[in-house]
């Protein structure tokens, strides 16, 4: 009987993951008066949060006021409904552009985070409004996070993988059964403990990209010879364990591909600082069978994902150098992995890549005069401040070609990040936040979105698990 289980170890409120949403949820629970335990079932904290790249969107704010950028919160919540393909929960995006500054700000306030001096513009927005931490590293956040998490005396279980809810007898989820001493290589190594919550759970395990036969459930194209820029155990045994006691799902046939990813490295790698800041904000990405460009490159993620696969084999990113030097970003790594390849001529980089030279140089050409015009006629990519014709070696390329990198679907969360069950009804005692939840992006994320995201309702999670 569920009355007789015997606990190893009690608390106020668990919550389960360490990435940017589960280490904000630890510090407000923590700070309304809770007692907090962070379980983590790796050897380290940050989870697929300390690879990404930093990058966090938020509107009308310091930095965006010092370049007069114009921006709104209604400007924000119409890129975001639009790149969703209208499906989003608009109650959730209401809450996400609302907020969203507030957060940010309370990152650099509170959490001491520090940012670099600039915005991107990066594709799906009207506006630069993207941040992005010091080394342009998830890292940076994290390390702030646990610097308070430590101040604040909030214990990090690391090696504890979540095995199972406990409820009690009225269908609260009151605990969980961890794998104490969890080895990713060897499952079985290890004991159950039973945690007891007092107040309830916060599930923040982040999505299950690399969950090859997960994802291919949701979305048939999703094989095994598509690559994640995730962490190999981004893994949907949490959500399937959430899924089993009763807990709605949404959304979840969308997942992100990444169309800056490059197939010369695994994972992340370092490839996106040159393609997502360089290329496709200053330069162009061309189908090498025709030499020609195919779609704009500010584009959103789906759109320009979507396009790659249909031509069905990598395309080429290509950037000059003084689009390098204007973007104001170090590709010392990209060209020292060999991921970025530098060309003193445009025909040295067609012969590179077998491109027909005479039909990337009328491209290049017709890149120019819109440029030099303000406007792209062909496929009307925004010509953003800063934005040169294309012409001063060395020209800089790399292949491009989608991977799996976030996914839109997950538990039904109410505003107050309560999960929602198969009837409509709160789960008592079951939170989630982060990108294990699904219904806030819709058919699609925009870059920059999902950090916000996490510190937004990372937030709301913990303040109302102690209610």
């Amino acid at each position: 009987m569920k009355s007789l289980v015997k606990y190893d170890i009690e608390t106020d409120v668990i919550v389960i993951g360490s990435g940017f949403a589960g280490l904000c949820a630890a510090i407000e629970a923590k700070n309304a008066g809770a007692d907090v335990i962070v379980f983590e079932k790796m050897k380290a904290v940050g989870g697929n949060s300390i690879i990404s790249d930093g990058g966090i969107a938020a509107p009308e704010t310091n930095l965006q006021q010092v370049r007069s950028i114009k921006d709104s919160k209604e400007l924000m919540y119409k890129d975001i409904m639009a790149s969703g393909l209208d499906m989003n929960n608009k109650d959730l995006v209401r809450i996400l552009v609302d907020q969203s500054k507030e957060a940010f700000d309370w990152s650099i306030d509170y959490l001491k985070v520090p940012y670099l001096d600039r915005v991107d513009h990066f594709g799906g927005h009207s506006v630069a409004r993207c941040y992005a931490a010091l080394n342009a590293s998830g890292a940076t956040i994290i390390k702030k996070q646990v610097e308070k998490i430590n101040v604040l005396g909030i214990p990090i279980k690391k090696q504890m993988y979540f095995k199972n809810y406990l409820l009690d007898d009225f269908g609260k989820v009151c605990g969980g059964i961890f794998r104490e001493g969890y080895e990713y290589l060897d499952a079985q190594k290890g004991k159950d403990i039973y945690v007891k919550a007092n107040k309830g759970v916060i599930l923040a395990t982040g999505g299950f990209s690399s969950d090859v036969s997960f994802r291919e459930q949701q979305d048939s194209r999703l094989t095994k010879r598509l690559d994640t820029t995730n962490k190999p155990f981004a893994t949907a045994e949490a959500l399937a364990e959430s899924i089993r006691i009763g807990a709605e799902t949404v959304d979840m046939n969308y997942i992100q591909l990444g169309p800056w990813a490059c197939p010369d490295e695994k994972g992340y790698g370092v490839g996106p600082i040159f393609s997502e800041y360089i290329v496709f904000q200053y330069g162009m990405i061309i189908d090498p069978d025709t030499g020609k460009r195919f779609a704009n490159e500010l584009a959103d993620r789906k759109v320009l994902s979507d396009e790659l696969l249909s031509i069905g084999h990598p395309c080429i990113g290509i950037a000059d150098a003084d689009a390098v030097k204007y973007s104001g970003w170090d590709i010392g790594k990209c060209l020292k992995k060999g991921i970025v390849v530098p060309f003193d001529s445009v025909e040295k980089l067609a012969k590179h890549y077998n491109i027909q030279e005479e039909a990337l140089n009328e491209t290049i050409r017709t890149f120019n005069e819109g440029v030099t015009k303000g406007e792209d006629s062909a496929f009307n990519k925004p010509i953003i401040e800063g934005a040169g014709i294309m012409a001063k070696p060395p020209f800089y390329a790399m292949r491009l070609w989608p991977k799996v990198h976030h996914t839109m679907g997950g538990l039904k969360i109410t505003t107050k990040c309560e999960v929602m069950d198969k009837e409509g009804k709160v789960i008592p005692g079951l939170f989630a936040a982060g990108e294990v939840t699904g219904g806030i992006h819709g058919a699609n994320r925009l870059g920059s979105c999902a950090i916000s995201e996490c510190l937004v309702f990372g937030r709301i999670a913990g303040r109302n698990v102690t209610k």
